[in-house]
């Protein structure tokens, strides 16, 4: 039987979180779109509010003018140029862009209808629809402490302020919050529009003393990154691909190609066995199991995936397996490294 411990999810994760309320979680840069009640994909602008990408790509510069500054409109105008905007931060990029600018981008696009009350409006560079919104304030009014420390493992501060504050009315309340940012509303936004217990079970495992057999799983990682060894140890052995651009292959190196694409029922396998791997070493809360397990399974279930799977030599008795799957259609990610010693 499997401990329950709440209170070790809670002590764990403090591990690696500084007292400051800064952040330095990298973004994502997917952008795929997905008509649903909710944003199911790690995006900065929410389908209900793609209208607002819609109108700094098309609106005229005397419109862009009218809402901006002249200078902020022209530098817009001059970015299209060379490629249109598919997401809030590339617009936030460009100069005279801040969070003021966004505002009034906003402004420009509601008034003129390209977006309507279904898109609540931009909160720390993320465009959130009402649904989104919605799903937020009760995430933060409701979450258990202990996950709500794993959805903002870089925002120690941040998530002790929701908890301390909580009930919020309202998505700009919690954004307001001192020690939420960019990288802690969005991480928010995607536990309550994407579900939560994965993320926390992660946070478990991944706050594991390092063994001979250590576990480690990723939602947030490069493929080139990886592909390069960031998860090795210099002793490559051999690697299987799938999906996977060749040219990516290390020279040097002899990786092979599998033709078939991963099923979501083989990636749902292969995680579960990381996470029993790590759970022989270090009983996991039931709950967090269970829930984050069926997370799991729905995230994947139906789904095709590109990946590889890569192994590493340890010494003469050892070894690490890498794999990592990313969704063909909506580029979700998973990655799984497992330690093993003879």
């Amino acid at each position: 039987m499997r401990r329950l411990v709440p209170a070790l999810l809670s002590a764990s994760l403090m591990v690696g979180c500084g007292p400051t309320g800064s952040e330095s979680e990298p973004s994502s840069s997917s952008t795929e779109h997905q008509d649903a009640p909710l944003t199911t994909t790690d995006v900065d602008v929410a389908p209900e509010c793609q209208g607002l990408l819609t109108f700094v790509n098309t609106a005229s510069l005397s419109t862009l003018d009218a809402y901006l500054p002249s200078d902020v409109a022209q530098n817009l105008v001059g970015y299209r140029a060379t490629a249109p905007f598919s997401t809030l931060a590339q617009v936030s990029a460009v100069r005279g862009v801040g969070p003021v600018r966004l505002t009034q981008i906003e402004g420009g696009a509601r008034a003129l209808g390209y977006i309507t009350s279904t898109c609540a409006g931009i909160l720390d560079e993320l465009a959130l629809s009402t649904d989104d919104a919605a799903a937020l304030v009760n995430l933060v009014n409701t979450i258990d402490s202990s996950a709500l420390y794993a959805v903002l493992p870089y925002a120690w501060n941040g998530a002790t302020n929701l908890l301390n504050l909580r009930p919020f009315t309202s998505a700009q309340a919690i954004s307001e919050v001192t020690g939420i940012g960019t990288v802690s509303l969005r991480n928010l936004r995607n536990a309550a529009t994407q579900g939560y217990a994965l993320t926390a079970l992660i946070a478990v495992i991944n706050a594991q003393e390092e063994s001979l057999w250590t576990s480690r799983l990723s939602q947030d990682f490069d493929i080139q990154d990886v592909i390069d060894g960031a998860h090795g140890n210099g002793e490559f052995k051999s690697a299987q691909c799938f999906g996977i651009d060749p040219s990516l292959f290390p020279a040097g190196q002899v990786w092979t190609v599998r033709p078939e694409l991963a099923t979501g029922t083989e990636v749902y396998n292969e995680i579960k066995s990381t996470v029993d791997y790590a759970d022989r070493n270090e009983p996991l809360p039931e709950t967090l199991y269970t829930d984050g397990l069926a997370e799991l399974q729905a995230r994947t279930a139906g789904r095709t995936f590109k990946g590889c799977f890569i192994s590493y030599g340890k010494g003469p008795w050892g070894g690490i397996q890498v794999k990592f799957y990313v969704d063909t259609v909506t580029g979700y990610r998973i990655l799984s490294e497992q330690h093993w010693s003879e």
